[in-house]
């Protein structure tokens, strides 16, 4: 056993009893390196991760290449989920210098933690045009040694470059409605008109963008955003990439047709797209959007659901050793032929129209199988997506099955997964708490806390929400340029502190505190929450038009910025009518808070009417007078 069986992450115990004398992150690696005077080598992954099992078998388990690791470098592992900012700052590295990035991760770094060379999955004998990874051991050693200069210089250029891309300026240029458009056009210049989506292979569901695109749909009556929107949403849930036995959807699609997945299911990606196909239920009324929501939190609640409230990572891609064993089939296992397109050893992917008992009878035979390795860690992040889906899906939906399950979820989140001065952990597992939060912990959970608040009418968690993103401010903003760093000001600091804008796929912390300061602004009628989010949207002002599929959920919040208005006091409980009418449509740039309470400026001096529930609309705090018939309130909207 390594350095490693003492840690918690899933992907790093696989790791413990390797050959390699790993250690986790942390000052012990850096104080032997810097006094030993040898390079570190890191290597960067996470459990789910199919390539990086391939080189951790083919590699790290093997004794010759473990011996001349140990001999020439301090190896590192680190699971990319527990420290984005060590993940994204070298993979900035890594992309600098080849031109592409991914998982397995390899970096090779000074004893002060400064990278000078890396690139992602090496095999054991060259092949692709990529060396041997023995052959690249020596390389790198001997050049550390013998060419120290070359190296440093390198080493120098590239911290360098990756200080001063986190230290971009605001655009001085306006915010407006032409930057909307701009990036609806650029979506469609990319898009797929066959399949859906954008771009071509490999595919990963673009999430935030078609949340983006039925905004544009609902401003502005655009029907070919409409049609992007449904033409993927059909195009990813036909089978494959989708998950039409069990529901749920893997990561991403190898081909343009979301057919051949890469089998891992991760909780960020499900937790988003439940909400897409359920606001485009609402939208057009298509039955099978609600069904494809319906049966991706069924999954969540299945497979990933944790017995302490929270949510799991990930489900591997590999069962036994064999990528996506457990979701493919046979010939002879009884499956109609016409469902089955070809995947690989003899195993097809089931594609097409099933009937419920042919569903049925598929999914229990299935369940007989092994199911792949569950990454049982819980992410504050991700599981504050989870939360913001349960809760809305509860409510649209009326299954109060799923909003409980949110509030357990919200109870594991400020019990657990927070300390005893109210700050958020990254991630938990088996009892323990690990890291700092970083700022899409903060924003994503204040988001999910904001769903649960309108799903329940509790005030306990629009004050938590309200509590968690103005931490986040503190913790994180930029008071000079403006937007938030990903690591608290107080936090470990590396060789740059890192800023991220772009999803991958999830949102960004920067966008979504962004569009949660947005939300908890016009309910308390703080203007600096609304500044601090508008200096978000002046980083990327001049990006987003070339890149707008990276910037999905950043436009959703620069839309709700640009939008008029509009605030919702509703008094009472979501389950009045009046407060189903006031919440029933697909109403994106609408605010909403439940009281009574004079603690939350939007509800001050706002009551029931006559004793009965009332809605009250306002725009910016000027409100009209308060609504209790559920008609009226509907002929108001028209």
């Amino acid at each position: 056993m390594n350095r490693l069986a003492d840690e918690t992450s899933p992907y790093l115990l696989q790791h413990a009893t390797n050959p390699v004398e790993w250690y986790p992150w942390g000052e012990e690696a850096l104080e032997r390196a810097r006094s030993e005077d040898k390079p570190i080598l890191l290597s960067i992954g996470y459990a789910a991760c199919h390539w990086c099992h391939v080189m951790a078998h083919e590699s790290f388990e093997d004794e010759e290449t473990a011996a001349l690791m140990n001999e020439r470098f301090i190896n590192v592992k680190v699971d990319r989920e527990e420290r984005p900012d060590l993940d994204s700052l070298y993979m900035d590295a890594v992309v600098a210098m080849t031109g592409h990035g991914g998982w397995p991760m390899t970096v090779f770094l000074t004893p002060l933690g400064e990278p000078f060379l890396g690139g992602t999955y090496f095999p054991p004998e060259p092949r692709h045009g990529l060396p041997a990874f023995r052959q690249l051991l020596v390389a790198v050693s001997d050049a550390y040694r013998e060419r120290r200069e070359d190296v440093a210089r390198e080493a120098g250029a590239l911290v360098d470059a990756l200080q001063e891309s986190a230290a971009i300026s605001p655009s001085a240029d306006p915010l407006t409605e032409s930057l909307l458009g701009e990036a609806a056009r650029g979506l469609a210049r990319g898009f797929d008109p066959e399949w859906g989506g954008f771009g071509g292979a490999p595919k990963f569901p673009p999430a935030s963008a078609l949340e983006f695109l039925l905004r544009r749909h609902r401003r502005t009556a655009d029907g070919e955003a409409l049609a992007m929107v449904t033409r993927t949403l059909d195009g990813m849930a036909a089978g494959g990439m989708y998950d039409l036995l069990g529901g749920g959807f893997h990561r991403y699609s190898v081909d343009e047709r979301w057919l051949v997945p890469h089998f891992e299911k991760m909780l960020y990606d499900n937790a988003l797209l439940a909400p897409v196909y359920l606001h485009a239920w609402v939208v057009t009324g298509e039955e099978h959007y609600r069904e494809v929501a319906e049966a991706t939190l069924d999954y969540l609640l299945r497979e990933l659901r944790l017995p302490e409230g929270g949510f799991a990572s990930a489900q591997d891609a590999d069962t036994d050793g064999v990528e996506g064993l457990t979701f493919t089939w046979a010939a002879d296992e009884g499956v109609p032929a016409e469902l089955l397109q070809p995947f690989e050893h003899g195993r097809s992917i089931l594609r097409g129209e099933l009937d419920e008992g042919l569903k049925r009878r598929l999914f229990e035979l299935r369940e007989r199988r092994p199911k792949p390795l569950r990454d049982d860690k819980a992410i504050a992040a991700w599981n504050g997506l989870a939360l913001a889906a349960l809760a809305e899906a509860g409510r649209r939906l009326d299954r109060q099955e799923l909003v409980e399950a949110g509030r357990e979820l919200a109870k594991f989140l400020l019990g657990p997964l927070s300390d005893e001065n109210g700050r958020l952990h990254r991630s938990w597992r088996a009892g323990r708490a690990r890291n700092p939060g970083y700022v899409e912990d903060y924003a994503d959970v204040a988001n999910g806390l904001c769903e649960l608040h309108v799903a329940t009418g509790d005030l306990r968690w629009l004050e938590e929400a309200n509590r968690l993103a103005r931490l986040a401010v503190e913790l994180f903003a930029d008071e000079e340029r403006g937007g938030f760093f990903l690591s608290p000001a107080d936090g470990e600091r590396l060789v740059a502190r890192k800023k991220e804008f772009d999803d991958h796929p999830a949102p960004s912390g920067n966008s979504m505190l962004a569009y949660v300061l947005l939300r908890l602004g016009r309910i308390w009628g703080d203007d600096a929450l609304e500044r601090q989010a508008a200096g978000v949207f002046r980083l990327i002002r001049d990006t987003i038009p070339r890149a707008p599929s990276a910037f999905g959920h950043a436009l959703c919040a620069l839309d709700l910025y640009l939008a008029p208005p509009r605030e919702l006091a509703v008094i009472g409980s979501p389950d009045d009518a009046i407060a189903r009418a006031a919440l029933a449509g697909f109403d994106p740039d609408a605010v909403v808070a439940f009281g009574p309470s004079d603690e939350v400026p939007l509800l001050a001096g706002k009551d029931f009417v006559d004793g009965r529930p009332a809605v009250y609309v306002c725009e910016r705090f000027a409100c009209q007078a308060p609504v209790t018939d559920p008609a009226e309130l509907l002929a108001r909207s028209a």
